[in-house]
């Protein structure tokens, strides 16, 4: 995959976002995030602070959940930018006081809540990915055979750990002789 194949903008409020694909993971511009959130003329003065801030709280990690990944400032010329996997991009606007991070504040804890609704009723989560598959377009044809599918692969997953198959290339043998 090219550097440019890697790299798509994000779209937030009408304002670009840059992003990149880092080991399988979207990765996020910070200060492209901080920008949008909070204003101003000084989005790395405000992150170097809350930087701080996040350090005083307890939240230790921080160096190890940030990296410096190269994107392409606006001259297209590329230059190493603190970035954050979706995880810890979202532990960053959580820390955010600011009006404009609310909505994304709120959004964050509604979804929060439907997975755990969903931990607790499974049902809630087919019901979930049946929706999403009706608005991306699927038919209903379609929908239902992919459900099937997924409780179908799931208990046969089932039936093979209760046989012994513990690991992922045990699954994956047993998954290509079906084949």
């Amino acid at each position: 995959m090219t550097k440019q194949a890697a790299i798509k903008p994000a779209v937030f409020e009408g304002k670009r976002i840059r992003k990149t694909l880092h080991e399988g993971e979207w990765w996020f511009s910070i200060i492209d995030v901080i920008e949008i959130l909070v204003g101003g003329e000084r989005p790395r003065k405000y992150w170097s602070d809350l930087k701080k801030k996040l350090l005083q709280e307890g939240y230790e990690q921080l160096s190890e959940k940030i990296g410096q990944l190269k994107l392409p400032a606006a001259d297209g010329k590329f230059y190493a930018t603190d970035c954050a996997s979706t995880e810890t991009i979202f532990r960053i606007i959580q820390s955010i006081p600011s009006p404009k991070a609310e909505p994304f504040k709120r959004w964050l804890a509604r979804v929060g809540k439907e997975r755990i609704d969903e931990i607790e009723n499974p049902e809630l989560a087919m019901a979930r990915m049946q929706e999403l598959y009706e608005k991306k377009g699927y038919p209903k044809e379609w929908i239902d055979k992919r459900l099937r599918g997924i409780a179908v692969r799931q208990d046969l997953t089932d039936e093979w750990k209760d046989r012994g198959a513990a690991t992922a290339t045990e699954y994956a043998i047993l998954t290509n002789e079906i084949r």
